[in-house]
């Protein structure tokens, strides 16, 4: 079952093939004050509705994970990231992570928040 997320205005709109089993809130300093839950997607899995150029993109640090947002409305949505299961970027294989709050019809209140501490980690 696809599931479709829109930043605020809705100038910004994904799909995703499946509903996150878990969401994770990262205490990174960017993460933190964005207040995202990121769910983590294979590319495949994750299909952006909007013209990829009316798309806004930010980097910091080391530039590896590129922070998509909504230029009109300002909402974080997605972001391109290497897999950092192994506690390294991993660039062979790429995830996209969204914004799960920008999730329309979906009870983020019933999945579980995991929690890593970005802030100690990166």
């Amino acid at each position: 079952m696809s599931l479709r997320g829109s930043c605020h205005c809705k100038a910004t709109v994904f799909e995703v093939t499946e509903a996150p089993t878990t969401v994770t809130r990262c205490t990174c300093s960017l993460c933190s004050k964005r207040g995202a839950l990121w769910a983590y997607y294979q590319p495949p899995q994750f299909r952006l509705l909007t013209p990829r150029e009316n798309v806004a993109t930010y980097q910091w640090g080391s530039r590896t994970i590129k922070h998509h947002f909504c230029p009109v409305c300002g909402c974080g949505t997605f972001t391109d990231t290497p897999d950092f299961t192994s506690g390294e970027p991993d660039f062979d294989n790429p995830r996209v992570s969204i914004n799960a709050r920008l999730l329309d019809d979906f009870d983020l209140d019933a999945v579980e928040v995991v929690v890593i501490d970005g802030k100690n980690l990166w």
